[in-house]
């Protein structure tokens, strides 16, 4: 996910809970007066982009489904005060009976660059059929927030102090990557479920100087390195993860060689093509 959030796929099925409660995975630094930790000091510059990645199958672990095959395609704009995310996952399950499901799953998102405000739409189909939708608005403050939400009903959640949003969250880290921290712990809202924040834990596993093996050359250029992220839901107390993925992250938050642990179902994604966003943009 090229981006700037965590790529989280954000479809929400049984294998699938977080993306579902999402991949598209999109991020950025920790808000400001809230006691930022060491990993959200070092500036990161995110890059606008558009990226499109393949998904095959690479495992099968147990459960119902045979076979899955997909795309993602990802793109991230600067609106100047905020950052603009648009992000399709569409994926076919076989099932062992031989059902075919067609999942499909638009996100996007408007996130203020301060890390105060992010406005949110996750609207998912099924062989064409709605599934889900999930819309609303959510604040942070220095010592918590709320999300109202619209869709799929109209309530409100409270955000403890610290939450990051999905471009904030990517931030963090890859600053602390750039920093040499091994791993971090954010709690993260990117607008893909309805039940408020979620916890992460993040492993770093290398961050390397340049050149990077990229057959793009913008993103060649850069430094990168090797990240885990497993999604837990906040309020349970289960060590499972949700939904795990781990991924290569470049110095501008693009992302490639994706790993997806959808649970009953891995898959891998590559980088199909990646297009920066053209310079001379003034705001």
């Amino acid at each position: 996910m090229g981006s700037a959030a965590v790529m989280k796929p954000s479809i929400r099925c049984a294998a699938m809970a977080r993306p579902g409660r999402a991949l598209l995975a999109a991020a950025l630094l920790a808000l400001p007066g809230m006691g930022s930790p060491a990993w959200a000091e070092a500036p990161v510059a995110l890059a606008p982009h558009r990226a499109v990645y393949d998904l095959t199958l690479a495992a099968v672990t147990g459960g119902d489904t045979i076979s899955a095959s997909g795309t993602m395609t990802y793109a991230v704009s600067d609106a100047c005060s905020a950052w603009s995310t648009q992000q399709q996952l569409k994926l076919q399950t076989v099932s062992r009976s031989g059902a075919v499901t067609e999942m499909v799953s638009d996100y996007a998102t408007l996130e203020a660059k301060d890390g105060h405000n992010l406005v949110f739409q996750t609207v998912q189909t099924a062989n064409g059929h709605p599934a889900s939708r999930v819309m609303g608005e959510a604040t942070m403050t220095p010592t918590g927030g709320e999300i109202r939400y619209t869709q799929p009903r109209a309530h409100t959640v409270s955000l403890p102090a610290g939450v990051l949003f999905p471009m904030a969250h990517t931030r963090a880290i890859i600053s602390a990557g750039e920093q040499g921290q091994a791993s971090l712990a954010p709690s993260l809202f990117d607008g893909t479920g309805d039940d408020g924040a979620q916890d992460t834990y993040i492993m770093i596993l290398g961050w390397n100087r340049p050149p990077s093996a990229s057959p793009f050359p913008a993103l060649a250029r850069l430094p990168s390195g090797r990240v885990h992220v497993a999604f837990y839901t906040a309020s349970s107390h289960d060590m499972r993860p949700d939904y795990e993925i781990g991924m290569r992250y470049f110095a501008n938050g693009v992302s490639d060689d994706l790993d997806m642990d959808f649970g009953d179902f891995r898959m891998h994604g590559t980088l199909h093509s990646f297009t920066p966003a053209p310079e001379g943009h003034r705001c």
